[in-house]
């Protein structure tokens, strides 16, 4: 598909491409269109989509250019995520305008970025699960492996991207040991971290392509990070996911849920039968279930078992494990239900 769109003249026109093309730059390497400014006009090709997200962008780079507000980086960044990921935006280029999201149902399934893909719950405890996310702004999950606790998180909040309910994806986890030591692991820093955050990448993986995943986290879309560096952070209309987080302190619970911003949300997800830490009794998961179970606008749901959809020996093994999990003397699990 071929659109071409027609350039103010002047000071508006560098507004709308931004200094050396910078803003065309950050649109083709989003969106994966190609981009040409020759003669007055730009032509956009690519994909029908993602030809229609680009020119609903350009229009706005436009009014405000035209307005004598040229956008900055910041801001063209946050009008990618809000409006240039949603499937309707090459009709509200010809209608003029755009109506809100309607709002998510548990049961209907999400569509992520792959063509034709759709996840859905498979069980009672996942629709709950589902439906505390979109009721709540502040989400625990805890439950077994092979509950889907990060899995739907992900889709979740990769489906809530895609309809321009958040701008920007934060997937963090801690870099707890399991039995091993960082010491041991070759490389720098990064290379270190990077086996910790590598589930959050794999269930990204299944809802997008490997080239968007790369251009959303070269533009601060998304962003998966350890525990460690989410310190001294604010993050307003971010959905935030913490992973793992049996393995926080009390300490670092708090700091992580005091970063939740202005129109953010935050997915809290663990498994309190695999707690890594020397003493389990620190666990931040735990403590920070006992203290908000009551408080308005947090959502808490555990799984068990019977929600379990990864091969069927998953179940049986966790069902023969029972409560001891890691090995190490385990206090309760907190209780089910939404709040």
């Amino acid at each position: 598909m071929d659109i071409t769109l027609e350039l103010p003249e002047g000071d508006p026109c560098v507004g709308v491409t931004g200094p050396a093309e910078r803003n065309l730059k950050i649109i083709r390497e989003t969106l994966g269109v190609n981009i040409t400014a020759r003669n007055g006009a730009l032509r956009i090709s690519g994909e029908d989509s993602a030809v229609g997200q680009a020119a609903h962008i350009l229009e706005k780079l436009t009014d405000a250019a035209q307005r004598d507000e040229p956008m900055g980086r910041q801001q063209l960044v946050e009008v990618i995520a809000s409006v240039g990921s949603l499937p309707n935006a090459g009709a509200a280029v010809t209608a003029g305008h755009r109506a809100g999201p309607t709002p998510m149902n548990a049961a209907a399934g999400m569509d992520v970025y792959l063509p034709d893909k759709r996840v859905k719950a498979l069980t009672d405890g996942q629709r709950t699960y589902l439906s505390a996310i979109f009721e709540n702004d502040l989400t625990f999950c805890s439950g077994p492996a092979g509950t889907g606790k990060t899995y739907l998180a992900v889709a979740a909040a990769v489906a809530m991207l895609k309809r321009g309910q958040v701008r920007k994806l934060v997937l963090v986890r801690p870099a707890v040991e399991a039995g091993e030591k960082l010491g041991f692991l070759p490389g720098d820093l990064q290379d270190k971290v990077n086996p910790y955050l590598r589930p959050l990448l794999d269930a990204l993986h299944d809802m997008m392509a490997f080239d968007q995943i790369q251009r959303f986290m070269a533009c601060d879309l998304i962003e998966i990070v350890p525990l460690a560096f989410m310190r001294g952070r604010t993050l307003n209309d971010a959905l935030i996911i913490l992973d793992e987080a049996q393995n926080t302190t009390k300490g670092q619970m708090l700091m992580f849920l005091t970063r939740l911003g202005m129109g953010g949300k935050m997915i809290v997800t663990g498994d309190t039968s695999q707690i890594d830490l020397d003493d389990p009794r620190e666990s931040g998961l735990i403590d920070a279930v006992s203290r908000l179970r009551r408080v308005r606008g947090v959502g808490m749901v555990t799984l068990d078992g019977a929600d379990i959809v990864r091969h069927s020996l998953v179940q049986r093994i966790v069902e023969a494990y029972g409560s001891q999990g890691s090995g190490k003397d385990q206090p309760p699990s907190p209780g089910g239900g939404l709040v």
